[in-house]
């Protein structure tokens, strides 16, 4: 079931990428047509450049975006947490169903996709949810990369990213896109792959793609990542709070013992 979720995921996220991928680099402004360009690219450049006017940098644009796009998406993290406590829970009655249909015949898999349907159902869990908060993300972020790509064009309208510290937005940063990758091992420490054996491997291979995303794009995509990881570890230290689940690492220890 996890295996064709991210197949689908998969496939979305590179159609996705393929229906902006025709007019990269080209200048973006008012006037640029398409659904692409009219309802994700040039709505985030006018809210960035918004922000940037009003802030008097477009370093301070892209923060403010990036707090206001992971604060929309707030809900579904919050679901997709309860969701994963759901699923938490009725580990020990799904490795039951697992001995209990560990053939592999058609006829046993069939029964044993039924019963895991039911006991989903039953409590509550939706697998699906795992996966809202990166589908809403993945247009976004393909639109936050194409609008950056494409403010820095030349074009009808002219954007000048300028720079946020000492990092030239427009140009790549190898320092944001470490930064960026150390966040999100961070992020990743903080929330439930440390509970989840299978999502252990993504602690070092997300870092590892952020980093080497970073080193190619602008540094203003860089930024976005790095303070997106600081929102997501905010929400992580909020929701799933891990000192708790230290202190009940160490009590169960200590029963052990």
């Amino acid at each position: 079931m996890r295996k064709n979720l991210w197949v689908i995921l998969s496939l979305v996220s590179v159609a996705l990428l393929l229906s902006g991928c025709t007019e990269f680099n080209k200048p973006i402004s008012a006037e640029s047509t398409g659904f692409w360009n009219e309802f994700i690219v040039w709505p985030l450049v006018s809210i960035i450049k918004y922000f940037a006017d009003l802030l008097g940098s477009y370093g301070l644009g892209i923060i403010v975006v990036t707090i206001i796009i992971r604060l929309a998406i707030l809900p579904l993290t919050i679901k997709q947490v309860k969701s994963s406590k759901k699923m938490q829970e009725i580990q020990p009655k799904m490795k039951e169903l697992q001995q209990k249909y560990a053939s592999k015949d058609a006829i046993t898999q069939q029964k044993y996709q039924q019963e895991m349907m039911t006991l989903m159902q039953t409590a509550g869990v939706n697998p699906l949810a795992g996966c809202l908060p990166i589908l809403i993300q993945m247009p976004i972020l393909i639109g936050i990369y194409h609008a950056i790509s494409r403010m820095d064009a030349t074009g009808p309208e002219v954007f000048n990213l300028g720079t946020f510290i000492i990092f030239p937005l427009a140009d790549t940063s190898i320092v944001l896109a470490v930064i960026a990758g150390l966040m999100q091992y961070v992020v990743l420490m903080t929330g439930p792959a440390m509970d989840n054996p299978q999502m252990k491997v993504m602690m070092y291979i997300m870092p590892l793609m952020i980093v080497g995303f970073g080193a190619v794009v602008p540094a203003a995509l860089s930024l976005y990542w790095v303070v997106g990881n600081i929102v997501s570890v905010v929400q992580n230290l909020l929701i799933y709070k891990p000192w708790n689940r230290n202190k009940e690492a160490a009590t169960i220890g200590g029963a052990k013992k």
